[in-house]
């Protein structure tokens, strides 16, 4: 019999274990310790894995984790050195994180926080921007997500380009790879989205260097701007508030953050150029979960290959 085990923080084991149980019948689907044998369990299903973790699992076949990004995964001290890593990527997330990009590129665009900071002083000022095809986006990772944030970008007239660790093409967007074309890509980029990886190269690449080398000028002189919802490893804060109060960012959108909650004495709470979201431009669903990890193990199990599987060199 498969045994798939659940380690889930801050989630309810017991809801996704009943569904898991409905979508495996046959499958022992077990969550506390005194309800296998660690050598028995085929496949663990994990988020945010805690130090035992992977304590006694000695034949596992694969590592399912709930995320789409794995850094806490991999840099767990005792994960397994020849068990293939499997990251949760499906439909639901890919739109729920275009979504977000689309309503953060949007709110910059449309100069949001510069019309709230008005609004808070009881100012009529009016100011009419440009049309979408005066902006350009620059995506940060070239993935589904960053691929698909391109062409729903496109659709509605903005204009954009793409930056990943490597040469990706992508038809009617420039793209640039590597540190030797970087500064290229950021030069006539108005708004940054991040939705990179978080590797060792790609840890603090959201600093004020970096943005500091964005397009001056644009999004009618009140840009650039910048949306974080890779990871928060990605960005020093510190160097963000500095650029956010200087005048070197106009403003940004933030979903995630160094130290989750972010802490009640960050500056980050007090900015109004700040748009500020706890950690939810996307997430999976039980429903979503189950539906496509369920697949997988099934699929597996009947000799087909693992989706989603990380490559550990490159920490995605």
């Amino acid at each position: 019999m498969t045994t798939l085990l659940l380690h889930l923080a801050d989630f309810n084991e017991r809801r996704w274990a009943d569904g898991y149980a409905a979508a495996l019948p046959g499958h022992k689907v077990v969550t506390r310790a005194d309800q296998y044998d660690p050598a028995e369990v085929d496949y663990i299903f994990i988020w945010k894995p805690k130090a035992d973790a992977f304590d006694g699992l000695t034949n596992l076949k694969a590592i399912l984790s709930l995320g789409a990004g794995v850094d806490a995964v991999l840099r767990h001290p005792n994960l397994p050195a020849n068990v293939p890593v499997v990251r949760f990527m499906d439909r639901s997330l890919t739109q729920q994180m275009c979504d977000y990009i689309l309503s953060g590129v949007l709110a910059h665009h449309r100069l949001d926080t510069r019309f709230a900071r008005d609004k808070a002083a009881k100012r009529w000022s009016q100011l009419y921007p440009a049309p979408a095809w005066n902006t350009t986006v620059g995506v940060m990772g070239l993935g589904m997500i960053g691929s698909e944030a391109i062409r729903l970008l496109g659709a509605i007239g903005f204009k954009t380009r793409g930056w990943a660790r490597s040469k990706k093409e992508i038809e009617g967007t420039p793209t640039f790879a590597g540190p030797e074309e970087f500064d290229a890509f950021l030069a006539e980029t108005d708004i940054l989205v991040n939705v990179l990886p978080l590797t060792p190269e790609t840890h603090g690449i959201l600093n004020y260097d970096t943005v500091s080398k964005l397009r001056r000028g644009g999004l009618d002189g009140y840009g650039p701007a910048l949306i974080n919802c890779g990871r928060g490893g990605h960005q020093r804060e510190a160097d963000l508030i500095k650029a956010l109060t200087d005048g070197t960012l106009g403003s940004a959108s933030l979903d995630v953050f160094e130290t989750e909650p972010l802490p009640q004495e960050s500056p980050l709470w007090e900015l109004d150029n700040v748009l500020f979201t706890p950690h939810i431009a996307g997430a999976s669903t039980e429903k979503t979960g189950v539906a496509f990890f369920s697949h997988v193990i099934l699929d597996h199990e009947a000799g087909k290959p693992l989706p989603n599987v990380v490559d550990r060199s490159r920490g995605y």
